[in-house]
């Protein structure tokens, strides 16, 4: 399979995160969280290229042409993750085929290994694609309004999702219209496939390669970063 190219949403505000700008351009090891993101998907062979879909009104976005070497392109995304990632596909390079292989990564995700990415391609790339992902290996449990237990829930089957995701651009394209128009917001781009009926093929993945969603998570992430290859 040749190189794919890879698109990143990055237009959400992370307000969970806190601080005087959005989570993907808060500092993380002296640099923007997005940076750290950025290049290490450039430096994977397998990645062609990279598409950051930002916010309308983003004035933080360092923008350039080239990544590792790899072009960069930026588009303006949407208020929702699925829009941002639609904006991207029909951003991409016309070189990029209706029936070819495109990655969505998490720009909060900046601990993803390389050996992980290549078991995706790899793997999700013999069928309609899949993504990253881990079972789920602690207790659930149910709660209540009151944030009580009451019931516990069994784990056989569940799992954790990650990025990358990794689905044809046309199909990934159409399904992420489809839940549009029924109103319905994914929280994935493998819920958006679901919906027409495709089974993802789920990939186990490291389990440090962490969202960065709350100021915790930041102090994880830096020490995850020189860890994680």
């Amino acid at each position: 399979m040749d190189a794919l190219w890879c698109v990143v949403p990055a237009a959400g505000k992370g307000v969970r995160a806190g601080g005087d700008r959005p989570k993907q351009y808060q500092w993380l090891a002296g640099r923007p969280l997005i940076d750290h993101t950025l290049e290490r998907l450039a430096a994977h062979p397998r990645i062609a290229g990279l598409l950051v879909a930002i916010a309308a009104d983003d004035t933080h976005f360092a923008a350039t042409d080239t990544i590792g070497g790899k072009p960069l392109i930026v588009t303006v995304g949407g208020s929702e993750r699925s829009a941002s990632v639609l904006a991207g596909l029909h951003a991409l390079p016309a070189g990029v085929a209706d029936d070819e292989f495109v990655l969505v990564h998490d720009a909060a995700r900046p601990c993803v290994r390389a050996v992980d990415i290549e078991r995706l391609v790899e793997l999700a790339g013999k069928g309609e694609g899949g993504l990253l992902g881990a079972p789920l290996r602690d207790t659930l449990k149910r709660a209540d309004a009151g944030c009580h237990s009451i019931a516990t829930e069994a784990r056989d089957g569940r799992w954790r999702a990650f990025t990358p995701q990794m689905f044809r651009r046309a199909a990934l394209a159409h399904a992420l219209r489809l839940a549009a128009e029924a109103g319905i917001v994914v929280s994935d781009e493998a819920m958006a496939m679901e919906r027409t009926g495709v089974s993802p093929l789920l990939v186990e993945g490291s389990e440090d390669n962490i969202k960065v969603t709350t100021p915790a998570d930041f102090a994880l992430a830096e020490f995850l970063l020189g860890r994680t290859r």
